[in-house]
Order: C-alpha cells, then structure tokens, then sequence
C-alpha cells in the first residue's frame, strides 16, 4: 500500500511539473556527456572538502568519471597545460601562480569565488594566551623568544610553519620585524593541528602559522597574534613584507580548455559556493570522524539538497 500510494504521488508531481533537477540522479542525458573530469587535490582537508563534494555531485549527478589527484599547489597549476588537471577548487590568494598560469602562459582562468572566506595568521594556543595576554602584540614576541626555542630552532625562537607549499610570508616577516625567531617547517597540516592540540592539552609554550576555515577551531581557540595591518600594495614585494595577511576570497582556477568546452563539470565547477560552515562540517567528518571523503561528501550532500541544485548545470 505505502509502495502505490508512493508511485501515484510521484507520478502526480511529475505532471504537474514540481519535481526539480533529483540530486544524486545521473542528468548528463540534459546536460551534455561530462565525460572524464580531472581534479586537483591539494594537502589540506578544508580542500579535500570542496574537491569530495564536487567529485561526488559530478559522478552522481552529471555522470562524469572523475579522477582526483593529490598536487602541491604549484604542480596542479602546471597540470593545466598538461591536460593533467582540469580544476583546482580553493586557490588562497597566488597572485604569483595568476600572473605565470593565468596572464603570462594563459593556460588557466578563473572560474569565481568558492563563497570561503581565508584567513592566515599566527596563533598560540588558548592556555597561553590567558596567562601572558600581551604575547597577542608582535612586538613583545622577542620577548618571549626564550619560551620557543627548540632543537631546531637553535638560539631562537621557533616559529612552526606547514607545509612549505603553504602560502607563506613567515621568513620574510621574521626578518623585516626583526623578530629572534626561526621558521621551523612541520611539513603538513596535521602535524600543525597535532602541535596545537598537544601545547594546548600539555599546556606547552607554540606560536605558528595557522589559517581559517579550520575544523580546529571547534575544538581550540586558537588566539590569534597582531602584525602590523595589511594595507594594499604592503605585500607586493615577497622580500619585504613586514605586514599581516590579507583577508582572502577562496577562489577556483580551471584549465582554459576545460573553461572553453563548457562541458557540465566545467559548470558545477563555476556554480559551486557554499560557507565556511559548510567546509568545516565535511572537513570535520573526514579528519576527526574518519569518514572517507566519498562518504562525508554523500551525507553533506543528502543533507543540503536545495544547495546541491543550485550549482547543476542548467538543462
């Protein structure tokens, strides 16, 4: 009875043309052949977010067969003149990689805001904070410079950045400061995330690099130092920054030949927004909760229905 009270509801919708575009239905019969769809994976799980639920809305949806990549960032920008990558989904900045990939060799363009708002600073954790609450100013981290020295920072203080592919202007910020500290590199996000919850538990003296959206900061408010305000052009000499980050509109960059075909993967690409919030959900179930990242992106998915359908391709 439930089963042909469910088939004459949906036949009833149907001819009265209220069902919209089924998410996780195959609509590539509307929408063109999606074809293969090559996307770039970049080392960070706020990344990892977009790329999953764009993969599986693509596969799911459009019928595409996509192949993600795991690419430093600078690598994924070459894979557009290889053909290898067709789009990165969360560009923080790079004005170095827009003027090389997009102006100068114009193998790239840009395909619009991911609707994340960036932020990038230098952070100690919470405990730490509290008890010397002047550490928040940079000109009194010499200070404290002592407090952070390690075995590889020497005589100085350690400043802990991550990935070096990381966009960073910590070396050239130490100097022009005039700061006793040392850039030490942990090598990848984790061991950032890990540095932090350690000195915050341990209640361990840590200033490093550390950025927003962030599934962390649900977990440890971090305590943001304050450099010198960024102003426009501050940044423009890498050598010389002596200025704070800018506030960054998280961005897509897609091979110009994927732009140019105008292929169904090109527009989800171009159509998909979402929040910080969003990001931070999805990054949270695959980093804490374990989720495989096909899996997060399902749930986030069968949850957000009416966003998902914003970003399809038009039939």
């Amino acid at each position: 009875m439930k089963r042909t009270l469910g088939v004459a509801l949906a036949a009833v919708l149907v001819l009265s043309g209220c069902v919209g575009p089924k998410v996780g239905r195959n609509q590539a019969g509307n929408g063109g052949a999606c074809g293969r769809f090559k996307l770039a994976v970049n080392p960070w799980v706020g990344y990892e977010a977009n790329a999953a639920v764009i993969a599986y809305v693509a596969e799911k949806n459009l019928g595409c067969r996509v192949t993600k990549k795991d690419l430093k960032e600078e690598v994924a920008w070459q894979g557009f003149g290889t053909g290898e990558v067709d789009a990165v989904v969360e560009n923080w900045g790079h004005d170095d990689l827009r003027k090389k990939y997009i102006d100068e060799q114009k193998i790239g363009v840009s395909a619009g805001s991911t609707g994340v708002k960036g932020e990038i600073g230098w952070y100690v954790p919470p405990w730490l904070a509290k008890e010397r609450p002047d550490i928040l100013e940079w000109k009194n981290l010499n200070k404290y410079a002592e407090l952070f020295k390690t075995s590889e920072s020497g005589a100085q203080g350690q400043l802990l950045d991550g990935d070096p592919s990381f966009v960073t202007n910590d070396e050239a910020l130490v100097k022009n400061l005039g700061l006793n500290f040392k850039v030490v590199y942990g090598g990848s996000e984790t061991a950032l995330i890990q540095a932090f919850k350690q000195a915050e538990e341990r209640r361990t003296p840590l200033i490093g690099y550390f950025y927003s959206p962030q599934w962390l900061f649900t977990e440890v408010k971090l305590e943001k130092v304050k450099l010198p305000p960024h102003t426009p052009g501050c940044d423009e000499v890498a050598e010389k920054i002596a200025c704070d980050y800018p506030d960054y509109d998280l961005d897509k960059v897609v091979s110009r030949k994927f732009a140019e075909a105008d292929g169904p993967a090109y527009r989800l690409v171009k159509n998909f927004q979402w929040t910080n919030a969003d990001q931070n959900i999805v990054a949270r179930w695959i980093a804490v909760d374990k989720m495989s990242p096909e899996a997060a992106a399902k749930r986030w998915v069968e949850q957000n229905q009416e966003k998902v359908r914003a970003w399809l391709p038009a039939t």
